[in-house]
């Protein structure tokens, strides 16, 4: 797990943290800015490709699947959106 007091070495993972913390709605910002500061320093360059992909899709869309409210539609659907899924559930 990442030390919340020590910042992402590198700007691309501080602003990806930034971005997943300040989506614009607080419940978003807790489910995505929570997977993120506990993995931050994992991600491969592919995996970050893929939250970036994520973090385009509007919060509100976002909050309902992550809450399960809604099923993640087919289009919209991904492993890396599906991991957050899981992540907020087991919250």
């Amino acid at each position: 797990m990442t030390d919340p007091s020590e910042p992402p070495r590198d700007a691309r993972r501080r602003r990806l943290l930034f971005r997943a913390n300040h989506r614009g709605t607080h419940e978003t910002d807790l489910l995505i800015g929570g997977y993120v500061a506990a993995r931050i320093d994992r991600l491969t360059e592919a995996e970050m490709d893929a939250l970036e992909e994520v973090m385009e899709l509007p919060d509100a869309d976002l909050a309902d699947w992550l809450t399960g409210r809604r099923p993640i539609p087919p289009e919209a659907d991904s492993p890396m959106l599906r991991a957050i899924r899981a992540a907020a559930v087991t919250r």
